[in-house]
């Protein structure tokens, strides 16, 4: 079968083309994938290329595609399969496979499994560990934000308390604390934020900090503080960059003890020593954020480490059981992953995005990879809608649905461009 995607030959160089697929075995699954939403790990393999721990030797010969938080339809199933699945079902994937030992993955290792693509193949390992996953969402979006979603999860559920009585690790945020997320008004802060307070073990107070006065207008429209207070609880959003002094101001909102749970969202070495410095008593800061240079490191005070029994971890990807939380809230209303996206765009777009992806303001720029269009900001929908009709219907839509993407704005766009 042919396909055109977006692959990538080495370190700054991905190309979109077409190309042949395989006939698939009787141990693989066919699929055909249509939204793809671009991640910063891409870019970080971009830089990196061979380099990337997951990146082959080989990729130079045997490019491999691009993009992991992808959805699609099944196609064809192999022989081995029939049965657990059916071509016309929509799947979602999980893919940290992490098989055998091995650090491949899609989107990362694999010349015929990727999100980048119009179809790829889903190899033998995804299917032995129960990785390609039944969906019967409305939207093919939130199946690709599934896997964003399911890093947050990830990162709350392996944060962790210690018992004064004990060595017994509690596992989670600490019920009735106090919650800091560190440059958390992008797009994963963002679902952090929303996690939070779906939570049976919720916190008090939730403080976030970004120095972007733009982002943290966006967050408290989408995300406002009488929506917090409505769960029982306070959210504060800060930009440090009006604060006379940030440590003092930040720690008043605890009246002085520390906090409780910190989230570092950006991989800054004076953001990661300001959490260690704001930790209290049994604090558990959480690096989520991963940097580029492997040796990135930043100074901790090991005395209170010692003697108030703060610990750092950090964590990376969600597991299969955080991903299948991640669709379930969503399909329940409980989580809205659209608070993520800011941009759409086609399979023509996804080459300059992911180049430039630090450079490019905004959330999660979310792909459709079955149609070209040129990635475009939702706040820019009403503008270009003056002189397109699509863009004015998007606009509507987006509009009645608080500014965000939504499963309706995702079918105006398949039924404009013919889409089945």
């Amino acid at each position: 079968m042919r396909s055109k995607g977006v692959r990538l030959y080495g370190a700054y160089d991905i190309r979109l083309e077409e190309f042949d697929l395989p006939d698939i075995r009787d141990d693989e699954i066919l699929v055909r994938v249509m939204s793809d939403s671009i991640c910063m790990s891409t870019y970080k393999l971009l830089v990196q290329g061979k380099a990337h721990k997951r990146c082959p030797a080989n990729v130079d010969t045997h490019p491999v595609m691009i993009g992991h938080e992808f959805a699609g339809d099944i196609i064809k199933v192999g022989k081995k399969w029939l049965g657990e699945f059916a071509p016309g079902e929509k799947f979602a994937q999980q893919p940290a496979l992490n098989y055998k030992g091995s650090l491949a993955s899609p989107g990362y290792s694999y010349e015929y499994f990727g999100g980048a693509c119009t179809y790829c193949i889903v190899p033998p390992e995804v299917m032995e560990l129960g990785y390609l996953l039944h969906y019967d969402g409305e939207s093919y979006f939130e199946a690709s934000l599934g896997e964003p979603m399911s890093c947050v999860v990830g990162g709350y559920r392996g944060s962790y308390h210690t018992s004064r009585h004990s060595h017994e690790h509690i596992m989670g945020i600490k019920e009735g604390g106090s919650l800091l997320i560190m440059g958390g008004c992008g797009p994963m802060g963002l679902g952090a934020i929303e996690y939070s307070m779906t939570l049976e073990k919720k916190p008090a107070l939730i403080v976030v900090t970004d120095l972007s006065g733009e982002r943290i207008a966006r967050a408290r429209h989408l995300i406002p503080e009488s929506m917090a207070a409505a769960r029982g609880i306070r959210l504060v959003y800060v930009n440090p960059g009006e604060c006379t002094d940030e440590f003092a101001e930040l720690m008043s909102f605890t009246g002085g003890k520390g906090y409780d749970d910190i989230f570092i969202y950006n991989a800054i070495r004076s953001l990661a020593e300001m959490g260690d410095r704001l930790l209290g008593y049994d604090g558990c800061m959480n690096f989520f954020s991963g940097p580029t240079d492997q040796a990135f490191s930043a100074n901790i005070n090991l005395y209170n480490c010692h003697y108030s029994s703060t610990h750092i971890i950090g964590t990376t990807g969600g597991t299969t059981g955080d991903l299948k939380e991640s669709i379930r809230l969503a399909a329940e209303g409980k989580i809205r992953p659209a608070v993520m996206v800011t941009h759409i765009g086609g399979m023509d777009s996804i080459v300059e995005t992911t180049k430039n992806l630090p450079n490019l303001p905004g959330g999660k720029k979310l792909t459709y990879t079955q149609f070209d269009m040129p990635l475009t900001a939702i706040e820019d929908f009403r503008e270009k809608g003056k002189k397109d009709p699509l863009f004015a219907r998007l606009a509507d839509c987006c509009d009645a649905h608080g500014s965000l993407w939504s499963s309706e704005a995702e079918k105006i766009l398949f039924t404009h461009f013919g889409i089945v």
